[in-house]
């Protein structure tokens, strides 16, 4: 049989509290180790996804004789965060941009102003793509509801005042196309 190496037997030798503090400085060093590991894991993590440009396009508001009455940029809002987030924070909007809110089937619709600073109008519509109704020059960072009458699948978000100078009313329909982002 072997001998053991005479560091072995002199480490064996030492009082047992000095081996305690060398097997706890070990350990300590191990879990610092691991624990810088992790949280390089976790911060790495965050930085691989890039934000998600919102798909944008042209919507058309078209009046009861078909005819063009304004076209606007629109963005998306086709998933559950984009929804629920839509213009809130936004401090300006020109009246040549919008945004449409697609729900994947009609439903009794409500919204609400908390934490949009600007006016909006509020443009309910139906499965048919016709205006339901419109809920005009809302009021800014209110958590009042604004419900649609009646069944809607879309919304549209235009800057307040909009749909009185335009002309929007229920007798018209959108119309609305994707276009790529350029960006």
């Amino acid at each position: 049989m072997r001998r053991p190496d005479n560091r072995i037997m002199a480490w064996l030798n030492q009082p047992y509290r000095i081996r305690l503090k060398h097997r706890t400085a070990t350990c300590y060093a191990r879990m610092r180790h691991i624990l810088i590991a992790v949280i390089a894991v976790i911060a790495l993590q965050g930085c691989s996804e890039e934000p998600v440009e919102p798909a944008v396009g042209e919507l058309d508001f078209v009046g009861s004789n078909g005819e063009i009455i304004r076209t606007i940029e629109i963005e998306f809002a086709e998933d559950d965060e984009s929804r629920e987030t839509g213009l809130m924070h936004r401090r300006q909007l020109s009246l040549s941009q919008g945004m449409l809110f697609i729900f994947p089937t009609p439903d009794s619709l409500s919204f609400w102003m908390a934490n949009t600073p600007i006016p909006l109008d509020i443009i309910f519509i139906g499965a048919d793509s016709a205006i339901v109704n419109i809920a005009k020059r809302t009021t800014p960072l209110s958590r009042e509801f604004i419900r649609s009458t009646d069944l809607a699948q879309y919304v549209v978000e235009v800057r307040g005042g909009f749909s009185d100078r335009f002309g929007i009313d229920t007798s018209t329909r959108i119309q609305w196309r994707k276009t790529e982002n350029t960006e």
